[in-house]
């Protein structure tokens, strides 16, 4: 079992920055990777960004340049730096992480976080 745990939301005026952080703890073999969602009233959850255990990374095009997640592989933590926020930003943000677990078998488990909300507003 992993648990992730988020923090970093808030309300932020136009053009301002925040940082989302996300620790993962648990029982696992090892964390693949890491990645944050975004989910905003009345649509779909979409990815905005990932990075791979190797720091490879892939972000939405909505985001490109403008936000750059991170990570620190011990302890497994995924951090993302939000900067010339928009208004389109308004979302709960959702932090997700492939394990590694053991269980019988070695297989592949996705966990997600519980949300941290961004506000853009002024």
């Amino acid at each position: 079992q992993v648990q992730l745990v988020e923090s970093g939301g808030g309300l932020v005026q136009p053009g301002g920055s925040l940082r989302l952080s996300c620790a993962a703890s648990g029982t696992f073999l090892s964390i693949n990777a890491m990645g944050w969602y975004r989910q905003a009233p009345g649509k779909q959850r979409e990815l905005v960004a990932s990075i791979s255990s190797g720091g490879s990374t892939n972000y939405a095009d909505a985001v490109k340049g403008r936000f750059t997640i991170s990570r620190d592989n011990a302890p497994n933590t995924v951090y993302m730096a939000l900067n010339s926020l928009k208004p389109e930003d308004t979302a709960v943000y959702y932090c997700n992480a492939e394990a590694l677990e053991f269980a019988g078998i070695v297989r592949k488990t996705n966990y997600w976080g519980q949300g941290t909300q961004v506000t853009v507003a002024s």
